[in-house]
């Protein structure tokens, strides 16, 4: 998979004039398809900032929605701030957050509970921080019979891989989604989980990035690659992101969690292999076995 090392050269004009000088460029993108994010630094300077085009308009509209009405909510170094932004290049201008990805580090056990526990304050913040009024409303509503309408397309898409007994399985919970009474709704990250958690260890201090999946949902559906991912093995972070968020989730919020997670699974069969990603291909499998054998928690 290949990215360009370098922005084009009217990217790079447009955000030299933002800057007001012309940045050294270091290439910053995930290893993933469609990611483009340059750091940028400024000749004399000790601050730093990201350069990142958007995958498509609408997570460009989406994030830029975030860093501007919802993200400052989070508090100062806790989250990026937009320092310009580009429809026409769906281009996104940015200050860095401290830390590095919680992904990336080795920390104690008490430190990860740290971060996880800050991760889910910043995350009632962001929560509490979006403007659910008129049609923002609605979409937060519609957010579960959305999710549940794309079952069948993962389903499909995923094909043998997964087998007729967890196709069932997948479709009693879908059903069982649509079902639900009304859950909490909020503006949620929509990509919260430990790669875009960053953690200082010099500052003791978390951060929230990546902001390009951020929508109007329900609250829930921002635990959900958590609870696929790093909660499978570590229900103490699971404990610690909850308490810093504030409350535990209510019985129905966690039967709606274990519906999502299966719809996360097939998504992950889907996707993973398509972008030859192992990785993604294993957490679908895995979060799957885990709900056919009812150890999903």
């Amino acid at each position: 998979m290949t990215h360009p090392k370098t922005p084009a050269p009217a990217l790079l004009a447009w955000a030299s004039r933002a800057l007001g000088a012309r940045p050294s460029v270091q290439d910053a993108s995930h290893p993933r398809e469609n990611s483009r994010v340059w750091q940028l630094s400024m000749p004399g300077d000790v601050r730093r900032f990201y350069l990142k085009v958007s995958p498509r308009p609408l997570m460009y509209e989406r994030e830029t929605l975030a860093l501007r009405h919802a993200a400052p909510a989070l508090g100062a170094g806790r989250a990026p701030q937009l320092r310009a932004s580009s429809a026409e290049h769906l281009a996104l201008l940015l200050t860095t957050v401290p830390g590095r990805p919680l992904k990336q580090l080795t920390l104690t056990p008490a430190a990860e509970a740290r971060a996880h526990r800050q991760g889910g304050t910043l995350l009632a913040r962001l929560h509490a921080a979006g403007d659910l009024s008129g049609p923002r409303r609605a979409e937060a509503e519609q957010a579960l019979q959305s999710a549940a309408d794309g079952a069948e397309e993962h389903l499909r898409e995923a094909g043998d891989r997964v087998t007729p007994a967890e196709q069932k399985l997948v479709r009693d919970l879908t059903e069982q989604l649509r079902g639900l009474p009304p859950l909490p709704l909020a503006f949620i990250h929509g990509d919260a989980w430990d790669r875009n958690l960053l953690w200082s260890k010099d500052l003791g201090q978390a951060g929230w990035v990546d902001f390009e999946r951020a929508r109007f949902a329900t609250a829930v559906q921002d635990f959900v690659l958590m609870a696929c991912t790093t909660w499978a093995d570590r229900p103490d972070l699971r404990a610690a992101c909850l308490q810093g968020y504030g409350r535990n989730l209510t019985p129905e919020e966690q039967h709606a969690l274990k519906c999502l997670a299966a719809l996360h699974a097939v998504s992950c069969l889907r996707w993973g292999p398509k972008l030859d990603d192992p990785h993604v291909t294993a957490c679908g499998r895995r979060t799957l076995d885990r709900l056919v054998e009812g150890v999903f928690a």
